[in-house]
């Protein structure tokens, strides 16, 4: 059984790591006998007649597509590109969309064969050994298809318990140089479920309520791994890491234990932390946590079931500061009964707490509570283009609220942002600013650069003459310039990076030189339409 996985392409705003859940189901695959490839568009270019190449090249004889609500359409495209260029193939999809979006997807992609709902490991070792035979499917829990034409759910799949049964993450299938070379943290989870009730969020139905656990020893032994791969900063992608205070100390006693010395971020919730817990998070290179607040206005939080206090928020920061821990807040703009008020109350809490924060669009995934029962709330859902579910854009209107009144809430804070930033860019120019300013303007027009040089196979493509003894940097930044244009010094500076790193490497041939990706070669040597 040959099996091809498909990470679907992403943006650079939504800051692209990689693909852990697709590495999750990379692992099962292979658990279960099959030979595994991840083709992986997140930082490469994707193409029909490039997707084409690489399964004439692998041959397998199912492909599985990862997606989210926001790149669903993406990824149903790649799956109809598959089935153009060799209907025998079998195809899938995993994750929350399609999980919770069943009956419409199966009606509406006829490309698509199968469904792997919720949580997919288990599902996925019994499946893997008949996904071939079509007629096997309806005995297996936790999957949807079409059976006589007409939707199919099999039983649902109850939570994983064990997770420490299940394989690490299948990141050798990954082309590791890529994601190093962009500078993201890798993504790990050290739990599973949400006891939280907000009816915006998937976690509870996608993951259930009640908190699975992994053995921190062994969490311990994979961000080991991890490190060894050459990342140096880690993601801890729990729904909700600070669930157990108790789990969260033996998790940071056993790498203060081993003395393993990593920078790492984490999300939480306002009434879990305290001085004690952040002290321990801080002393074993916790240096930023990320909370969900949404609203500014109390109504507002009891209304979307958030569970927190606008008190709690304000303590939660202010214990941050004090342990050293960087903070964000995320706040949502057009959440049920949003109005001007209850906007200014958050306009107004986000500036008071005195750290990084972000609004975010309110969008009714496929699943939420607040979609499935639209009537209970002052609410209108304007569309179902998925693509538009990024939430950056609005696609709900309340009754006091529009659609533009949400952007022109957004643009205002965000002027005040950039106004900020223009004045850096500005000292920058003049080099006038502070050595944090220049860090940050450097790292990020480097990562925007290296991100058009993934998505756009730039390296790839670069050939040059072969010139014994010359700096591989100097030689191929003509070229490169060739393609994208650009400060040349600039992009001989950041392709020195590169190269020096070991993420990028020089051979010759022919008379002929060229560079190439270094990690998964065999991956990124495919040829490139």
């Amino acid at each position: 059984m040959r099996i091809a996985l498909v990470a679907s392409p992403y943006p650079l705003e939504e800051a692209p790591s990689p693909p852990l859940g697709l590495s999750y189901v990379a692992a099962a695959c292979e658990a279960a006998g099959a030979t595994v490839r991840i083709f992986d568009y997140i930082v490469s270019s994707y193409t029909p007649e490039k997707l084409a190449q690489t399964l004439d090249a692998f041959r397998p004889d199912v492909v599985g597509v990862n997606s989210v609500t926001m790149n669903f359409p993406q990824a149903a495209a790649i799956v109809r590109d598959v089935k153009q260029h060799d209907p025998d193939i079998v195809t899938m999809m995993g994750g929350p969309h399609v999980s919770f979006d069943i009956d419409n997807t199966l009606r509406t992609y006829p490309e698509l064969d199968l469904i792997v709902v919720g949580e997919g490991e288990q599902t996925l070792s019994e499946l893997v050994p008949v996904l071939t035979s079509p007629e096997e499917w309806k005995n297996i829990a936790g999957i949807a298809f079409r059976k006589e034409g007409e939707p199919f759910v099999t039983p649902a799949r109850s939570p994983i318990e064990d997770l420490d049964a299940l394989p690490l993450p299948a990141r050798h299938l990954l082309p590791v140089s890529r994601y190093l070379a962009l500078g993201y943290p890798v993504s790990i989870i050290t739990s599973r479920g949400c006891p939280n009730k907000c009816i915006f969020c998937l976690g509870r139905r996608m993951v259930g309520h009640k908190g699975r656990f992994r053995d921190p020893k062994l969490v311990v032994d994979e961000i080991e791994q991890i490190l060894a791969l050459g990342f140096t900063r880690i993601n801890i992608a729990d729904d909700l890491f600070t669930a157990s205070k108790r789990r969260v100390s033996a998790l940071c006693d056993e790498i203060l234990r081993r003395d393993v010395r990593f920078t790492w971020s984490a999300f939480a919730r306002v009434n879990t932390v305290d001085r004690e817990i952040l002290a321990v998070m801080r002393k074993a290179g916790c240096d930023a946590i990320s909370f969900g607040i949404e609203s500014g206005n109390p109504e507002m939080l009891k209304r979307v079931r958030k569970g927190i206090t606008v008190e709690q928020a304000r303590e939660a920061t202010r214990l941050c500061k004090e342990a050293g821990i960087t903070t964000h807040a995320s706040f949502m703009v057009g959440l049920p009964g949003e109005s001007p008020e209850t906007l200014r109350d958050t306009a107004r809490l986000a500036e008071e707490l005195g750290i990084y924060f972000g609004y975010h669009m309110l969008a009714p995934f496929p699943g939420t509570t607040v979609r499935e029962e639209i009537e209970q709330y002052d609410l209108e859902i304007l569309t179902d283009d998925w693509s538009l579910y990024d939430a950056n854009h609005p696609v709900v209107r309340t009754s006091r609220v529009s659609p533009a009144d949400m952007v022109a809430f957004v643009r205002t804070c965000d002027e005040i942002l950039d106004r900020q930033w223009q004045e850096v860019l500005k000292r920058y120019e003049n080099r006038q600013c502070t050595p944090h300013e220049e860090l940050l303007v450097v790292g990020k027009k480097r990562m925007h650069l290296i991100f058009r040089l993934l998505s756009e196979d730039i390296i790839e493509q670069l050939e040059a003459q072969d010139a014994p003894g010359a700096d591989p940097a100097a030689l191929f930044t003509p070229a490169v310039l060739d393609k994208i244009g650009g400060d040349g010094s600039f992009v001989s500076w950041t392709l020195k990076t590169l190269i020096d790193a070991g993420y990028i490497r020089y051979e010759s041939a022919n008379g002929s030189s060229r560079l190439y990706w270094t990690h998964n070669r065999e991956v990124d040597r495919l040829p490139v339409a």
